[in-house]
């Protein structure tokens, strides 16, 4: 077993946003704490980023004016919880204001795509934080088996989500804005 490199050593007291402020990016791991503790992830695959590249495509061109889509922006909810989604829709002024991070109070929607490496921490993980941050919205899509999109609503009394739908054909709901996007719109050639 070797050590981790001395800049990947917890600091005292453990990681907060501002140690993450001072991780290299060596753009092959995505850096997030919770809790204080540090959970680097492989750069996604080819697949992730496909469905993550058309499904940004698909929403931009139907999500209202005042409200913006983009992929892989960190969210941070304190000093000791940073996640970063792979897509979030956000109001289109937090946009402006600070590009590289977003509080969670700006983020409508995230969605976080399924990777072998991240199954717990995407089925249970962050939408447990993410419904406890007050983010209204969170889907999951799950490709292990086709490409299955699971759409959530913040329950905001008991702070957990609620599965809304289970779509494998196409993309279809009322909220958070009215959306119809056909699966075959978001799957990668060759899938």
């Amino acid at each position: 077993m070797t050590a981790a490199p001395e800049s990947f050593r917890s600091p005292e007291g453990g990681w907060t946003t501002d140690d993450l402020d001072q991780l290299p990016d060596d753009g092959r791991r995505r850096f997030e704490i919770l809790d204080g503790n540090l959970i680097m992830s492989p750069s996604p695959t080819r697949l992730h980023q496909s469905i993550a590249g058309r499904l940004m495509t698909a929403l931009e061109e139907t999500c209202p004016a005042d409200l913006d889509v983009t992929l892989g922006v960190e969210v941070r909810m304190s000093r000791r919880r940073s996640f970063i989604p792979d897509l979030l829709v956000t109001e289109l002024d937090a946009s402006l204001r600070n590009p590289a991070q977003y509080r969670p109070n700006e983020v409508l929607l995230v969605v976080e795509i399924v990777s072998e490496g991240s199954r717990s921490i995407d089925r249970v993980l962050k939408p447990t934080v993410y419904a406890e941050a007050d983010i209204p919205y969170y889907w999951r899509i799950e490709t292990e088996a086709g490409i299955v999109v699971h759409a959530h609503k913040l329950d905001p009394v008991k702070q957990v989500y609620v599965e809304q739908a289970r779509m494998t054909d196409g993309i279809l709901l009322p909220e958070p804005w009215e959306i119809d996007i056909p699966l075959a719109r978001i799957t990668p050639r060759g899938v």
